[in-house]
């Protein structure tokens, strides 16, 4: 048997062996860890160019983030809200939408829970937090949804659009805390008037992280369901794949657009509640903490798969954790975890640019062409 003949009955072999879906799945986990790899050995020679030490800079990353019982406490605190930051670009991305404008639904979702303990003091605790919720909710889904119906309607673009509404956001927030909402009370930092007691999120039994870490966690599992095992997202993900073909099979395309950025958005103004409720006390300026936009790179690495988000966010939320220490340890501006992510962000893209000559697929079944 001629060589060529023995590497297509192994190709065939292995092609028997691993079917299309398990391919899939091992692309899925594969290629993100590839980019990850990559942005860190690239960040790896920036810091050597500054002549700082990688290996120190990670060791700190990992001392901070994961290498304390207090340090997971601090992680898993930051990966609430990231988690439900990273499922509003998910969803919609699942229909070929490119959403990056969550950090305006989070600060919307922030002020509008800070509203209701303004203007509703007197609810019973229970009460006061389910309408903080809703409130949250209602105002991010309408924000985001909106997005969503702009683009069917009339076909704006809904990246550029989320992009520059969420800036609108954040001017109607300070607008909001520094105006009609603000408590007199708060001089050098406007904010709106401090949750009552009964109104504060506790903390989880056990590990000192407050319950947005539950519902985030329940939200992508939610999400993942919803996506994969249900006809809403089998339809959601015929219309990501070919608008124009879920048409012609009759597929509500423009409803579904708008649902599911509606859902996303209301997944981001919850962070934003829980932000208020169980971190803040109170609408401020620090809503716009820059989770919505960690939220995109989390969205990317995990390709949109409710599930993974979990890991990456929380694998993220470690990287911001360790900013302040990397600062004090090694000298570098508070912004260097940011340039970190940055590139890693730049290898996720690059990566999904060559998705296709580099997937598993394609290697374990030789090319054709």
């Amino acid at each position: 048997m001629s060589i060529q003949a023995d590497l297509a009955a192994g190709a065939a072999w292995r092609s028997g062996f691993l079917s299309e879906a398990a391919i899939r799945r091992i692309d899925a986990v594969i290629l993100p860890l590839a980019a990850l790899l990559a942005g860190m050995i690239a960040f790896a020679i920036f810091l050597v160019f500054l002549g700082k030490s990688p290996v120190e800079f990670y060791l700190l990353v990992y001392k901070a983030g994961f290498g304390t019982a207090f340090s997971w406490t601090n992680t898993l605190s930051r990966a609430a809200p990231l988690l439900l930051a990273a499922l509003c670009v998910a969803l919609p991305a699942r229909l070929g939408l490119v959403i990056i404008g969550g950090e305006g639904a989070i600060v919307l979702g922030g002020v509008a829970a800070g509203a209701v303990a303004t203007l509703l003091p007197g609810l019973p605790g229970a009460a006061g937090i389910a309408l903080m919720a809703a409130a949250g909710a209602l105002i991010g889904a309408a924000w985001i949804g909106g997005i969503g119906a702009l683009r069917h309607y009339r076909g704006v673009n809904e990246t550029i659009a989320s992009l520059l509404l969420a800036y609108i956001a954040i001017a109607l927030m300070n607008h909001l805390v520094e105006g009609v909402l603000r408590d007199p009370a708060s001089l050098n930092k406007p904010s709106t008037a401090p949750l009552p007691d009964l109104w504060r999120i506790g903390e989880i039994p056990g590990i000192g992280v407050h319950w947005g870490l539950a519902v985030g966690l329940v939200a992508c599992v939610a999400s993942w369901v919803l996506i994969e095992k249900t006809t809403f997202g089998f339809a959601a993900r015929i219309v990501g794949g070919n608008v124009r073909a879920a048409q012609i099979q009759g597929l509500p395309a423009g409803l579904l657009m708008i649902g599911f950025t509606a859902l996303g958005g209301a997944f981001a103004g919850l962070a934003g509640m829980f932000e208020v409720a169980a971190v803040h006390g109170s609408a401020n300026a620090s809503l716009a903490a820059g989770y919505g936009y960690t939220g995109i790179l989390i969205a990317f690495l995990a390709r949109h798969n409710a599930l993974a988000i979990i890991p990456a966010a929380v694998l993220f939320a470690g990287f911001e954790a360790s900013s302040g220490l990397v600062q004090r340890r090694l000298a570098l501006p508070d912004a260097t975890v940011l340039v970190f992510e940055g590139m890693v962000f730049i290898a996720i893209l690059v990566s999904e640019t060559f998705h296709d000559r580099f997937s598993c697929k394609r290697l374990i079944r030789g090319s054709k062409g």
